[in-house]
């Protein structure tokens, strides 16, 4: 039997316990040895063994355009529609299939979403700005200050509001330095900035591109200015696995918590700000927490690309020579993932681990050369507390900072970054600021 080439759409003839069955789809390169793949409308793959095909038909040629090309304009602008600048990054919410490898890859342009999701049009007017074609596992700061000036110059266009379609593995790190950004030194910016993405690619069944880019719009167009505590950024996502309804997050306290659900995202201690409603192009949205207080309108922050941040877990594997490479190549702090309420294997109380005493000599000394180290908590929820224990407090007299701070990692991180792109490696002046809320990040939670 003769295959056609992979990318051909092709109607197959198989052999099966309950008879003959006829399928069509695009032939993708086989699953596996001896077997033959196509991917279905549904967006599903179908792969069967070559001897249970009795016939395969070509109905399209690979040369052929399986899929109409998009426009290469994006329509005119209706002056009744508030504007929307989508800046694209890459991400699942932009993938699609590469028909002869059957993987999904990062290589929608942003006037192929817009073709992608009709939906959007009667919504705002469409400007689609491309930063990039990123997996969000290889975005670096660098790349967070690409954000930062496109959001800035669309505000300055006159934009209502920004989406930046983004990979959600590290969605929430951006999204942080988007805030941190805009309103860390008491501003906030002119309009809404929304951060979605999609948990599963678009050509899926379960896909959640089409509704997570549906509300964004939305959000970006007819959301609530944001006051610039704990909303100069937020992620709209879907609250749970069923569609209609998706969650507006603060930037400042949200994370994957999922690999794979479309619900993988939630607010940490400080819960979500809103809802939206969508069916179809008809949406809704609703604010849970008000916001009493506004800031004055700022210009953002960028980061300084130069720092170097060096992690750090803590657990029974943490040893002082990790420590010692680490200080080694000279980082501008250490951001260590502490465990409970923010703490670190110091202690020999039993006698037979003096690595322990050595952790601690090796961070002290780290510290006392004008290093930086700030502690997080591996339990995500609630607070760094190190005047609890007296190992915590042990840690507080090493000069470890950190006291006081809730959220989860990635925003301590991201907050660690922005006060050393402000103030440079000033262990002063970064510990005063630690405990104060620079963009709505610390809440009391007792």
């Amino acid at each position: 039997m003769d295959m056609p080439p992979s990318g051909s759409k092709v109607r197959i003839v198989i052999e099966s316990r309950t008879g003959k069955q006829t399928h069509e789809g695009i032939l993708i390169s086989p699953a596996g040895e001896g077997l033959m793949t196509i991917k279905l409308a549904n967006g599903y793959n179908l792969s069967h063994p070559l001897d249970a095909i009795d016939s395969i038909d070509t109905i399209q040629d690979a040369t052929e355009k399986v899929h109409e090309e998009p426009s290469n304009h994006i329509e005119e602008n209706n002056l009744s529609l508030p504007q929307v600048t989508l800046l694209h990054t890459g991400g699942t919410i932009a993938s699609k299939v590469d028909y002869e490898t059957g993987a999904v890859i990062a290589r929608f342009e942003p006037e192929e979403i817009l073709d992608a999701v009709p939906e959007l049009r009667p919504i705002a007017t469409i400007e689609a700005v491309l930063i990039g074609n990123m997996f969000s596992d290889d975005i670096r700061p660098r790349h967070w200050n690409q954000m930062i000036k496109e959001t800035k110059a669309a505000f300055e266009r006159g934009t209502s509001g920004v989406v930046i379609t983004h990979g959600t593995d590290t969605m929430s790190i951006s999204a942080a330095a988007m805030a941190f950004a805009w309103s860390g030194d008491g501003g906030r910016p002119p309009g809404p900035i929304v951060f979605t993405g999609a948990q599963r690619s678009s050509d899926r069944g379960s896909s959640d591109a089409k509704e997570n880019l549906i509300a964004a719009i939305h959000y970006a167009a007819y959301g609530r200015d944001p006051s610039g505590e704990g909303d100069s950024a937020v992620i709209v996502m879907h609250e749970t696995s069923s569609d209609g309804t998706l969650s507006i997050l603060p930037g400042i306290s949200s994370r994957k918590m999922h690999s794979s659900r479309r619900d993988a995202f939630q607010s940490i201690d400080i819960g979500p700000l809103g809802r939206i409603h969508v069916d179809g192009s008809d949406c809704r949205h609703e604010i849970l927490q008000q916001k009493t207080v506004k800031r004055p309108i700022s210009k953002p922050l960028l980061f300084d690309e130069g720092i170097k941040i060096a992690e750090m877990i803590a657990g029974p594997h943490l040893l002082p020579e990790h420590i010692a490479a680490i200080a080694s190549t000279e980082p501008d702090a250490i951001h260590v993932h502490g465990t409970g309420l923010g703490h670190l294997p110091i202690a020999d109380p039993n006698g037979d681990s003096p690595e322990n005493n050595l952790v601690q000599k090796n961070l002290t000394d780290y510290i006392l050369s004008g290093g930086i180290v700030v502690m997080t908590t591996q339990a995500i929820h609630g607070p760094v507390h190190l005047d609890v224990y007296s190992k915590g407090r042990d840690q507080r007299d090493m000069g470890i900072i950190g006291h006081g701070a809730i959220g989860p990692p990635e925003v301590s991180l991201v907050k660690l970054h922005y006060l050393l792109s402000k103030y440079g490696p000033n262990q002063n002046k970064i510990d005063s600021k630690w405990s104060m809320s620079l963009c709505g990040e610390i809440v009391d939670i007792q």
